[in-house]
């Protein structure tokens, strides 16, 4: 039997693990995450820069570790993957996709089913949506070499057989957080647009036990 969501998990909080938990929106997942009162693990490759993830269990690998991995995925329910890199204007990035294949084949032998993941605004057919300064200058310049992972990285996550959901934040911001957020998936008439990491989070965690956009990429921001 999978750990997967069904009827006999909604009752009982999710226990999940979380990629990308050091970064900027990874803690904001981890802290919203313990707050709700989910079981959390985080895998991270640094116990120092985790210090203050605090209620989280700590499992200490490199994320491209298929046997880390496994390690983090036991008795887990759902993975939640923040995985980010910087940008790299000129050397080729193989992070995002190399961790994701391990990371699908770890989730199927341990038999965890549900994988939340975020890639971000440019990503697949969302590119070319995220305003003027993104999309031919920001993008073209800084990130072009990111998003060519990110697009292998969704072309993993699409063909894993898991129960996925992409998520795609637009350009992100550390405001407070809004009530309402977006999800799209109609990008004929958006272009440009903002979400506060705070808001990423908690659409991400609702994901973790909501079906609404299981096999689909929606765009989120205000």
């Amino acid at each position: 039997m999978q750990n997967s969501v069904t009827d006999d998990t909604r009752t009982a909080q999710p226990k999940i693990l979380v990629l990308g938990a050091t970064g900027a929106t990874g803690r904001l997942i981890v802290s919203q995450a313990v707050a709700r009162g989910y079981d959390v693990t985080v895998l991270v490759r640094s116990a120092e820069k985790a210090g203050d993830l605090k209620g989280a269990k700590l499992v200490v690998g490199d994320a491209r570790d298929e046997g880390v991995l496994r390690q983090a995925l036991k008795g887990r329910d759902a993975v939640v993957s923040a995985l980010g890199t910087p940008a790299s204007p000129f050397r080729e990035v193989t992070l995002l996709s190399s961790a994701t294949r391990a990371l699908v084949s770890a989730m199927k032998l341990e038999r965890v089913s549900r994988l939340v993941c975020i890639t971000g605004i440019g990503a697949g057919d969302s590119a070319g949506h995220g305003g003027f300064l993104f999309d031919n200058l920001i993008f073209p310049l800084l990130l072009r070499k990111v998003y060519a992972d990110k697009n292998r990285q969704e072309t993993i996550v699409r063909d894993s057989g898991l129960d996925w959901i992409l998520v795609r934040p637009s350009v992100l911001n550390d405001k407070q957080s809004r009530d309402t957020i977006r999800a799209l998936t109609d990008l004929s008439s958006f272009h440009g647009g903002t979400i506060s990491r705070g808001d990423v989070a908690s659409f991400v965690l609702d994901q973790v036990r909501d079906d609404a956009w299981v096999h689909r990429s929606p765009l989120i921001t205000w």
